[in-house]
């Protein structure tokens, strides 16, 4: 199904690579610049799956129209699968990252405050009274993964510090400081990163690991050393990703 559809030749582009589908196990987007080439895409689904004597669940398949950050599509031809409509969405988690029309990403630091909310309370709760060097370990397992943390590209200062206090509230809490200790002592002290060297580290590694796939995808996006995820990247990452990035 996926060579009919990157075969199909509609849906969008980055540069001459047509770019409708983007699938991981079972789990497939289809992307298309306009409502047409999204019906031609769920067609050749449709005829996919009649040919394998297979049934497409349509209450799990949604519609998500992005905006072009001037205007905003309020009405929408309807998109079909199996003769029924399509629930259109403005808030769908992607394998784990919050997607918004605007494609802005405080929708998905909020749920990353919340899940780190979730895990330090559970942390101070259960380990309260276990030794430091448990409590560090159990912190740094727990409480400074941010997933996808390095896709965050458009957001609010609001969003991002509030994310940052949390993360140094979390570390307080568990550890028992008091509220308005130094943040970088406390994290030198226990030989943990900084909210800020986490974001430094995951973008250098999301760039590097970019850089050396075989996806043609990704290879479109990573080299282009002007575009806005390289930039980003630089941005947060600074010169480990600059100096990278040149090599």
């Amino acid at each position: 199904m996926i060579d009919m559809l990157s075969s199909a030749s509609v849906g969008c582009h980055i540069d001459d690579v047509c770019v409708n589908n983007i699938s991981y196990a079972d789990d497939v987007a289809l992307l298309s610049a306009s409502v047409c080439g999204l019906r031609k895409l769920v067609a050749t689904c449709e005829a996919y799956a009649l040919s394998h004597g297979l049934i497409y669940n349509v209450k799990k398949n949604q519609v998500m129209v992005f905006g072009d950050g001037r205007k905003q599509y309020d009405n929408i031809p309807p998109v079909l699968l199996n003769s029924t409509e399509l629930q259109r969405v403005y808030k769908f988690k992607y394998l784990g990252h919050m997607l918004t029309p605007d494609l802005r990403d405080d929708e998905d630091i909020q749920r990353e405050r919340r899940a780190l909310s979730v895990r330090a309370n559970m942390l101070a709760r259960r380990f309260a009274r276990c030794t430091r060097e448990v409590k560090v370990t159990l912190f740094k397992a727990y409480c400074s993964t941010f997933y996808t943390c390095a896709l965050w590209a458009r957001y609010t200062q609001k969003s991002y510090n509030a994310l940052r206090v949390q993360y140094n509230n979390a570390f307080r809490m568990l550890m028992g400081l008091p509220r308005f200790c130094s943040a970088s002592g406390m994290f030198a002290d226990a030989r943990l990163d900084c909210f800020y060297a986490i974001m430094r580290k995951r973008c250098a590694s999301l760039v590097r690991r970019v850089r050396e796939s075989n996806n043609g995808i990704l290879r479109i996006v990573a080299s282009r050393l002007d575009g806005p995820f390289v930039n980003h990247c630089c941005t947060i990452a600074g010169g480990m990703v600059q100096k990278w990035a040149e090599q």
